[in-house]
């Protein structure tokens, strides 16, 4: 994330979704919106050979389905160091 850039609010989370064609990126969406709340998303082009990236926001605080008993279930084993926007 770029220093100028704002965090999004606490339990939600800013996804950016890159593909090859926007039906696909649209598909990966939609999963995310089967286990999250989510906002709209929002379309871009990608690249100069047609591909699609489509930007949303999901808010963990309200899982749906399989999301929440994964959530419920897990607990913070992942690594919280930063990453890179590359990554």
């Amino acid at each position: 994330m770029k220093p100028e850039q704002e965090l999004p609010s606490t339990g939600h989370a800013e996804v950016r979704v890159v593909a090859a064609t926007p039906e696909v990126a649209r598909r990966v969406a939609e999963v995310l919106r089967r286990c999250f709340a989510a906002t709209e998303q929002r379309s871009y082009p990608a690249g100069t050979e047609g591909g699609t990236r489509l930007d949303l926001t999901v808010d963990t605080t309200q899982p749906a389905g399989p999301a929440r008993s994964w959530l419920a279930t897990s607990g913070p084993s992942f690594d919280e160091h930063p990453q890179s926007d590359d990554a």
